[in-house]
């Protein structure tokens, strides 16, 4: 987690909110991380109920204690409900409601993951799963610092639609040309 480069994370939830033609959206975002995620949801207006599924209660903590850049702006969002929980497994469970963009934005990569429970995820399987659980038009949206042709393979085999797009940035503490990569799914 970084607040010096942010750019990648907001275009995650701006693009999938723009790939959505709906209104009054319900978004899950899994991971809360340090909030730029979700805040950039919380920008759109067509966007009416934000969930963040977070795996850590000490992140949810630190939102509550105000130690995350955008502690104030999150905390008075009347439209976001914040859970302790793993997105994974909710996912890949039967849906309760559906909804309309779901983000995620929590491992390094489809590749290199924090840990073992995400792993079906990024597979045929898990993607089924996952679709399940967003509304006709619904888009999925991934964040990775790598791209990933073995995910980009399993999104074509599960969604009509597939978008992968980079975002370019200079990273002044290594002084060269850092690329993240975002998977975006619809249909």
């Amino acid at each position: 987690m970084s607040s010096l480069y942010t750019d990648s994370e907001r275009a995650l939830a701006r693009t999938a909110i723009e790939m959505h033609s709906g209104d009054s959206l319900r978004v899950l975002v899994g991971g809360l991380g340090l909030g730029y995620t979700v805040h950039e949801t919380l920008q759109s207006n067509r966007v009416a109920r934000v969930e963040v599924v977070e795996l850590l209660p000490q992140v949810i903590d630190w939102l509550a204690r105000g130690l995350i850049p955008l502690s104030t702006d999150l905390q008075n969002e009347p439209r976001l409900v914040v859970t302790q929980g793993d997105a994974y497994g909710r996912l890949a469970g039967p849906p309760d409601d559906l909804l309309d963009v779901i983000l995620i934005d929590v491992d390094h990569s489809p590749d290199e993951r924090l840990g073992e429970q995400s792993q079906a995820f990024y597979t045929k399987p898990g993607l089924l799963a996952a679709r399940r659980h967003l509304s006709s038009g619904g888009v999925l949206g991934v964040w990775s610092y790598a791209e990933s042709s073995q995910f980009s393979d399993a999104l074509h085999d599960v969604f009509e639609q597939v978008d992968v797009e980079s975002v370019t940035f200079h990273n002044c503490l290594i002084d060269q040309e850092c690329t993240d990569w975002l998977f975006f799914a619809r249909g």
